[in-house]
């Protein structure tokens, strides 16, 4: 399902449909690692859409954190996830830490959780 919503006049379009589906695919992918590894490039194409969901996303779920109450459990809990989001986009892969592929599982994760606030707050 689309929602549209006004944002200073200009309008978002937030795709949370497509949003879960980018996010099913890698994080079930999650549980047969090699798969990612095997296709480099679909790789790459799930980790721009994801960071290009989360570009979009994070701005639209500030707007809504940030009309709840100060000091609710709600708001401070949306302020950190789109902190976390908001560090995952500025992170690059690591051989520490799975590499690309797990790269694309945390942008997975931080999208997910903005999609829950966004519809929690909607």
């Amino acid at each position: 399902m689309n929602a549209v919503m006004d944002t200073s006049g200009a309008t978002a379009l937030v795709d949370l449909e497509a949003m879960r589906e980018t996010i099913g695919i890698v994080l079930c992918l999650a549980e047969a690692p090699h798969a990612l590894l095997d296709d480099a490039e679909e790789l790459d194409t799930l980790t721009a859409m994801l960071s290009g969901h989360l570009e979009m996303l994070i701005p639209e779920v500030e707007r809504l954190v940030r009309s709840l109450p100060m000091g609710s459990v709600q708001r401070y809990c949306g302020l950190a996830c789109l902190g976390d989001a908001r560090q995952r986009l500025r992170s690059v892969p690591s051989h520490h830490y799975g590499g690309p592929p797990g790269h694309a599982r945390r942008l997975a994760r931080a999208l997910h959780a903005l999609c829950e606030h966004y519809t929690d707050s909607v």
